[in-house]
């Protein structure tokens, strides 16, 4: 069984010209190849920008899928208040089945930092970061930027911050955190760091892949980037593929695209699939019923999850039950434990998966295991928990059969070769273009 992913691929979806992605063979893309094709356009009005970015509806892509337009409108407002303001790239990918991040910081590290440079340029930032825990992503974005005419930034000064990898070090009060000197692990909010955030400041946190669609935007507008996606979910969206036995796989895919189209892409029927863990660890299980769904945020929600980072694990022989104690045993140990909440709830839910799996849980645990899975949720203080909660609760929800048959200690597959992964589907191997 393979549980960790070596090799990837890459490719853009049938008949829909990539904005993000580059053709196989392409290589990393350097400055005057990036600047050649268009790249660092001038920006002649900020203002005029930032009402496309509005109206493209662009969505951050690492994970809460919260309008880019308004985290930059509300920095941009306080920099005409007078404050000094702030501009963080988040490179920083926490979660292991998710390879997005990765792969742009080290072939297109050019439209990374040119989405950087039209997020501080709208946000009137004095200071820009990337903030990465990948070191060959931290080298290429050092040396594109190295490669850079002084006056491309203005006076904002970019520094690369690195950090060592976690799955709680990507979020955004984690990255402040670190920034300011301090370990890579998330406080209490509010103040949320658009409040208060780099040395005090109002700060805008975003994930690259969201900065590495501005340029998108600046040169052809909000209604050419609308003309892919749906109209709650424009635009494209890079999809980490992993599991079914087959190489990982980065595919930009549009919003609204059917999942059985993106399965054949990948060399796959419906007919071998059982289910899928979605949106990396965070989303949950998901059964069968993803074979009718489109992969936009509103269809994925209708189902009780979410496209997340846009990392999809595929089952075909997997057990979920194993797959699930698996991520809540990485949960258990990868959680920031600062909160008693969160350091308790994911070992006692991972002790109850771990049981389950194994086939000597009882009637009584996974009804405490149900249990917790509501009255857990919301109650630390970054996203953790919630995701141990969403893996408790869709595992329970979408596989009720399974679990009924480790109950009874009949499953054939975990009592033979049971799916166990220390970081399962991870993508530990970026080819470049």
């Amino acid at each position: 069984m393979t549980t960790t992913a070596t090799e990837l691929t890459v490719g853009a979806w049938p008949d829909c010209a990539p904005r993000l992605l580059r053709p196989p063979g392409a290589g990393p893309e350097d400055y005057v190849e990036y600047a050649g094709a268009g790249g660092y356009r001038p920006l002649t009005d900020v203002d005029a920008l930032l009402q496309q970015i509005d109206l493209s509806g662009l969505l951050g892509r690492g994970g809460a899928a919260f309008p880019i337009g308004t985290k930059l409108r509300t920095v941009h407002a306080a920099h005409h208040r007078g404050s000094e303001t702030v501009v963080v790239a988040n490179g920083e990918e926490g979660e292991p089945a998710s390879v997005k991040d990765r792969w742009l910081l080290r072939n297109r590290p050019h439209l990374v930092l040119d989405g950087l440079r039209l997020a501080t340029a709208v946000a009137g930032a004095s200071r820009g970061f990337v903030y990465v825990s990948d070191q060959k992503a931290a080298e290429a974005i050092a040396a594109a930027l190295g490669e850079l005419p002084r006056e491309t930034f203005g006076a904002t000064e970019i520094t690369v911050v690195t950090v060592e990898p976690g799955y709680v070090a990507g979020e955004e009060t984690a990255a402040v955190r670190r920034i300011n000197g301090g370990p890579a692990k998330p406080t209490d909010k509010p103040p949320r760091p658009y409040e208060e955030g780099v040395t005090g400041l109002p700060t805008m946190v975003s994930n690259v892949e969201t900065l590495a669609n501005l340029p998108y935007i600046h040169e052809h507008g909000a209604r050419e980037f609308r003309s892919v996606g749906t109209p709650m979910s424009p635009g494209t969206f890079l999809a980490s593929i992993t599991g079914a036995g087959r190489p990982a796989a980065l595919y930009e895919v549009p919003h609204g695209a059917a999942f059985s189209d993106l399965l054949r892409l990948h060399g796959l029927t419906n007919d071998e699939v059982t289910g899928v863990l979605m949106g990396g660890y965070f989303a949950g299980l998901l059964n069968t019923d993803i074979l009718d769904a489109t992969l936009d945020h509103e269809s994925i929600r209708r189902l009780g999850s979410g496209l997340g980072c846009g990392a999809i694990s595929i089952l075909t022989d997997d057990c979920p039950v194993a797959v699930a104690a698996s991520v809540m045993s990485y949960f258990d140990r990868e959680n920031a434990g600062q909160c008693g909440s969160c350091f308790n709830g994911t070992a006692a839910m991972s002790a109850v998966t771990s049981a389950l799996r194994d086939g000597v849980a009882t009637d009584e645990d996974v009804t405490r295991l149900e249990r917790w899975s509501v009255v857990l949720r919301g109650r630390g203080a970054c996203g953790t928990l919630d995701g141990a909660t969403n893996i408790a609760a869709s595992l329970l929800r979408q596989f009720p059969q399974v679990v009924a048959r480790h109950l009874a200690n009949d499953c054939l597959a975990c009592r033979t070769d049971a799916f166990d992964a220390v970081r399962p589907y991870e993508v530990e191997a970026v080819a470049r273009s």
